[in-house]
């Protein structure tokens, strides 16, 4: 049989198409707090920088999946992922007292998920605008005595306020500006007491208004 030419009007053969790679593993903020652990846990053994750190720990509570978190701690020694290592204290908690004092934290720095900031005849700034904020929320415990605390939040920062007042100011901007469902939580308590407490948006206008002496 004299075979049949080929025209061109065939269909073309395709390959098969490719089995789909296995699904990326999601991250668990469990995880998310182990890797962050070993990265702090690597500042204090001098290991990593605090530049680094808050580098490293940036990542890792931005980490979608397991693979995500793999490079953070891949140059570190395999015993600071052993069974029983250190616990993630800095990172954790974290405490700032100006005591009769000044106390300015700002720029690039590692903020605990409990921090408490403590104003005694004092006065304490802090700028959490750039600021590596470990997991989807965190609590700050503002007291003051005698003394004044103004934090700067980022500007995407959802803000509870379940803290008062006993013969002193307290400002707290407002939950329902203009923050995206994806910003941090930001759970403010604490007291006011004979100062002031002022917790406003990175960006807000009158910033340096709010530096001015306590009994005006």
């Amino acid at each position: 049989m004299t075979p049949v030419a080929d025209d061109g009007d065939s269909a073309p053969v395709l390959p098969e198409p490719a089995r789909d790679a296995a699904p990326a593993v999601r991250a668990s903020d469990a995880e998310r707090d182990e890797v962050a652990a070993i990265l702090a846990e690597a500042l204090a053994q001098g290991r990593l920088t605090s530049a680094e750190l808050a580098e490293r720990i940036d990542a890792a509570y931005s980490a979608k999946t397991r693979a995500d978190l793999v490079p953070l701690t891949a140059d570190l020694p395999d015993d600071l992922r052993a069974p029983g290592a250190p616990a993630l204290a800095a990172v954790e908690h974290q405490a700032l007292d100006a005591t009769f004092s000044k106390v300015i934290r700002n720029g690039r720095w590692v903020a605990g998920r409990h921090t408490s900031a403590t104003a005694r005849f004092g006065a304490l700034i802090v700028n959490l605008s750039e600021a590596v904020l470990p997991g989807r929320e965190i609590t700050l415990d503002v007291n003051t005595f005698c003394g004044k605390a103004i934090i700067t939040v980022p500007e995407n920062a959802r803000i509870i306020d379940e803290g008062g007042a006993l013969f002193g100011k307290r400002a707290v901007t407002s939950g329902r500006t203009q923050a995206g469902e994806d910003g941090p939580l930001i759970r403010i308590t604490g007291k006011s007491r004979f100062g002031k407490i002022v917790v406003r948006r990175h960006g807000t206008d009158d910033h340096y208004g709010w530096l001015e002496p306590l009994g005006r």
